[in-house]
């Protein structure tokens, strides 16, 4: 999960999540108050979860070890594979808007002539 969240695109994604998130609770005083008891919540739940998972964590802990392992080369592959990973959000969707323009433009040129 570290690993995943340290790619560019989950990364900047989760920040773009995060930022409208916190401005919606900014902006809507009623949905502030929801969000609250919702975060209260979902806090309480994981730490119970913890509290439970942890002595079968320590148990698990070797297996887990190696499928880490084997999960960091199926990223690193994975990102080979795909070369948007790396990119944050905001890169993608430039590169995006650009490739869409220059192809307009193109299909506008045909047209014309």
């Amino acid at each position: 999960v570290k690993e995943v969240a340290k790619l560019s695109l989950v990364s900047s994604a989760c920040e773009v999540v995060s930022a409208a998130y916190a401005s919606s609770k900014e902006s809507q005083p009623c949905l502030s108050s929801v969000c609250d008891a919702a975060e209260r919540g979902v806090q309480s739940v994981t730490q119970a979860m913890a509290s439970c998972v942890q002595p079968v964590l320590a148990t698990l802990e070797p297996h887990v070890a190696a499928v880490s392992e084997y999960a960091a080369k199926g990223l690193d592959k994975l990102g080979e594979k795909l070369p948007l990973l790396p990119k944050p959000v905001e890169q993608i969707l430039s590169d995006t808007k650009e490739l869409l323009s220059s192809r307009v433009a193109e299909v506008k040129e045909a047209v014309s002539s």
